[in-house]
């Protein structure tokens, strides 16, 4: 069974211009016509976003029938997170908090989901994060998550995929954390490369922030960074999106 995931740190729908503006976030979306999206800065009742519920809004308009939503920073008016949109079924979803002292809040946001055909099924454990800017942080961010209940209860066989906005400018992460946890880097410029796929900024990408990492039994098909003009001014962020495959009742 085939299945396509798309990570996008969408800037509070607020593009390079300074416009807020989630039609272009809309509109790219509905392009790659992913049926896994993993949303990162996600506003909520935030003035500078008219006070919308940005996870409710995109899974409405894109008609997901199953959304997962985890608020991580409070501010004084709305507060904002990641989210998950879902063709298929979530069976769990928590918020795994990724904190670390008075650090800037971060967490991870654990969904379970069942990767469905016309005849058959399969688990999928996903994890949607947002890494702290420190790279001392980012490490103990995801030595917390590997240790924590969600990924550590999940059996090396399973399929399992770490996605998100890294903040992982050398790239140093996959050698230090991901790669002795077995997890691959699925969005990587080529095969055992520390790079990934530029990101960041949109509109002249220098660094690769947005990864993807997978590890179990699943086959990465393709990845691809998102190519659309409209891309390069939506976000400060470029899309991410990766094609894998699962075997029946892989759980």
């Amino acid at each position: 069974m085939r299945f396509r995931i798309l990570t996008y740190n969408i800037h509070k729908a607020i593009g390079v211009d300074g416009v807020f503006a989630p039609q272009r976030i809309l509109e790219i979306l509905r392009h790659h016509d992913a049926d896994i999206v993993l949303l990162q800065e996600v506003d909520r009742a935030a003035p500078r976003s008219n006070h919308l519920d940005l996870g409710a809004y995109f899974s409405r308009e894109l008609s997901y029938p199953h959304r997962a939503v985890s608020m991580n920073v409070h501010m004084k008016k709305g507060k904002y997170g990641n989210a998950t949109l879902s063709r298929y079924a979530i069976g769990r979803q928590r918020n795994i908090n990724l904190t670390i002292g008075q650090h800037k809040r971060r967490g991870a946001q654990h969904t379970r989901i069942l990767v469905q055909s016309s005849s058959a099924s399969a688990v999928v454990d996903v994890f949607n994060v947002h890494l702290s800017l420190r790279a001392k942080l980012r490490r103990q961010q995801i030595q917390m998550l590997l240790e924590s209940g969600d990924l550590a209860g999940v059996p090396a066989c399973q399929p399992c995929i770490i996605a998100g906005d890294m903040n992982d400018w050398p790239g140093s992460l996959k050698r230090q954390r991901f790669g002795p946890a077995d997890f691959v880097c699925a969005s990587g410029r080529r095969p055992g490369s520390r790079w990934a796929i530029k990101t960041f900024p949109s509109y002249a990408p220098t660094a690769g922030l947005d990864k993807v990492f997978y590890r179990g039994e699943i086959k990465l098909l393709q990845v691809f960074r998102s190519r659309l003009k409209l891309a390069r001014v939506a976000s400060d962020h470029l899309p991410v999106i990766a094609d894998f495959e699962v075997s029946p009742n892989a759980n």
